[in-house]
């Protein structure tokens, strides 16, 4: 599953404990608010909807977030938070550079299968043109983050030596998101997981450098 921030709870009584609250109350409005954008896109959802489902006034929804306008980019800003928060993990499995970007790819699949925040945050970053505020360019982030561990793999040699590191990366998200967004138009995501398979299967063997001809044991032994 797609990591979330957390935020650290504590045993605070008085203005702590209603700040406490607050966030909580915020976090749950911006969820629901994920599911409905998801769903229904920018323009077919309301400050009432979001209300409605998470069983308060308008008002409640007001006080945390001003209008719809900045409802999307809270959701955005939350789906670019989470990046970090994923590279972060993924590290922690002590994998290579390389095999970390396929780690990175493989955990963004299972969040557009299951996250609303990474599915609202991709629609509403496909229909900007819809939403009447500037929105954070979408995929720059991304392709600076595959960017950094492309080049550390080449830096160990993990590259094949025709490969440019950055235009790998451009290469793997190009690849990555457009394999999403035909599964999505075609198919709902219901074949995303596949379809971000095939893409991995024929893309990053292309990218891997071959072991060297000197460390194979299946080798043939030629005598002089």
């Amino acid at each position: 599953m797609w990591p979330t921030p957390k935020i650290q709870r504590s045993g605070a009584t008085g203005p702590l404990l209603r700040q406490e609250r607050a966030e909580r109350t915020r976090e749950q409005i911006l969820h629901c608010a994920a599911r409905i954008f998801a769903e229904r896109g920018y323009q077919q959802t309301g400050i009432k909807d979001v209300a409605d489902e998470v069983a308060m006034t308008k008002g409640a929804v007001y006080f945390h977030f001003p209008n719809k306008q900045a409802l999307a980019i809270a959701v955005v800003d939350e789906l670019y938070s989470r990046w970090p928060v994923t590279l972060e993990a993924v590290r922690g499995k002590g994998l290579s550079p390389l095999d970390t970007v396929i780690e990175m790819f493989n955990a963004a699949t299972v969040a557009f299968l299951e996250d609303p925040i990474m599915q609202a945050g991709t629609r509403l970053q496909n229909e900007r043109d819809a939403v009447d505020v500037e929105l954070p360019p979408p995929y720059v982030d991304w392709t600076n983050l595959i960017s950094m561990l492309m080049r550390e793999a080449h830096q160990q040699g993990q590259l094949a030596q025709h490969v440019d590191p950055d235009v790998a990366a451009r290469v793997a998200v190009a690849a990555f998101f457009g394999a999403q967004h035909i599964s999505d138009n075609l198919n709902g995501r219901a074949d995303f997981a596949e379809r971000w398979r095939e893409v991995r299967d024929t893309l990053f063997p292309a990218l891997r450098a071959r072991p060297s001809l000197a460390a194979d044991p299946d080798r043939p032994v030629t005598r002089g």
